[in-house]
């Protein structure tokens, strides 16, 4: 699973990773900061099955925190976009490419309107770096199509090959798949021009984080964007609460709409994470990074968290570890997808499974987000 950073320069992209990932990035006040992508891992959130069971987990893939399992996810933060980048402006063409194996992506947007959509300073309506944004990302979508389409469509009359299946084997390069390019011929044809857009929304979804909404320019824009996929956002204050939380100066969970002080604080530290919190979690509910992330992959992308076991009587591997592994997968996944998904070789020595209630399971029964499972084998 990889989710891709986007956004015009100057609008917190390098922060909004470096919060998610305490990763370091460079950050700067100037765009094209960023020219090589940075890569690192988040972490997604979602209530860990020990608190509901009782018991004390020992995650070994993940980590748990209060009950909160934190569930690693990859990130990769490409430079920023601006206006012609699909014809290679701003070395747009090489920035675009570093997203084609992304599932998603978020948008980190300047909501108080401070920045264009070149990044530079300007009284600007974020809501047309949007759209900038999207027909940039469509337009190099198009370009690719466009070759793959003529060059299948060819084969497909020679050999009778079902056309969707010939363009998904052109794109998979890009992460498209064989369902996402059929879902968008029911919009659109191939050869149409807004197959493209389509297929974005299917394959890539975006989820807009708009970011800066601490300041108070920000307020009537965060009314224009509002929607289902626009998540207020403040990636200085999460970085803030998070290197914090590491030096031991308050206890915060990520995605949390508060933190309790536990350090010694200066005065000017305690003014400042005062200000986040009158400002940001009482007003917004929480930064807005953890939910961007959880949003675009739980919702968006529709994957759960699944926890197979060695033993379910135990709820632990053969080492005596309890919820050691949690998987990512997507919403439908059977039981014997998640065995070839933990090892090969359980998948082609499958015989069943057990739930929680040592309830029998078969190998096409669709697991539940949260589900824990012993996984039955031969040998």
């Amino acid at each position: 699973m990889l989710a891709g950073l986007v956004g015009a320069p100057n609008s917190g992209k390098s922060t909004f990773f470096r919060a998610a990932t305490l990763s370091s990035a460079e950050i700067a006040n100037y765009p094209f900061t960023t020219i090589k992508p940075n890569q690192g891992v988040g972490y997604l959130t979602t209530e860990c099955p020990c608190k509901r069971l009782g018991v004390k987990c020992d995650p070994q893939n993940s980590m748990c925190e209060s009950g909160t399992r934190m569930v690693p996810v990859k990130l990769l933060d490409v430079a920023g976009l601006v206006p012609d980048a699909h014809k290679g402006r701003g070395m747009g063409n090489q920035f675009l490419n570093d997203l084609t194996q992304a599932s998603g992506l978020i948008h980190v947007l300047d909501a108080s309107g401070k920045t264009n959509s070149e990044g530079k300073p300007d009284s600007w309506d974020p809501r047309k770096t949007v759209e900038m944004l999207e027909y940039e990302i469509d337009e190099w979508l198009r370009d690719i199509i466009e070759k793959s389409y003529r060059k299948c469509e060819k084969i497909a009359e020679a050999t009778k090959a079902p056309l969707e299946r010939l363009m998904a084997q052109q794109l998979s390069g890009l992460g498209i798949g064989e369902d996402s390019i059929k879902s968008a011929m029911k919009e659109h044809g191939p050869d149409e021009h807004g197959f493209a857009t389509a297929l974005r929304k299917i394959s890539k979804p975006i989820i807009i984080a708009a970011n800066k909404a601490d300041l108070p320019e920000a307020g009537e824009n965060l009314k224009a964007l509002k929607g289902p996929d626009t998540i207020p956002c403040s990636a200085e204050s999460e970085l803030a609460l998070r290197e914090a939380g590491r030096h031991g100066l308050i206890s915060y969970l990520p995605g949390s709409g508060g933190f309790e002080i536990r350090g010694e604080a200066t005065e000017k530290q305690k003014q400042g994470l005062e200000f986040i919190r009158k400002n940001v979690l009482e007003r917004h509910g929480s930064t807005g990074v953890q939910a961007c992330l959880n949003r675009l992959v739980f919702g968006k992308l529709g994957m759960i968290v699944v926890y197979p076991v060695a033993n379910i009587n135990k709820l632990s591997d053969n080492q005596g570890r309890v919820l050691p592994d949690a998987h990512l997968v997507p919403r439908g996944t059977t039981l014997k997808e998640l065995a070839a998904r933990v090892h090969t070789t359980m998948a082609e020595a499958f015989i069943g499974g057990l739930d929680l209630n040592k309830k029998k399971i078969g190998a096409d029964h669709e697991l539940r987000d949260g589900d824990v499972v012993e996984i039955l084998f031969k040998g």
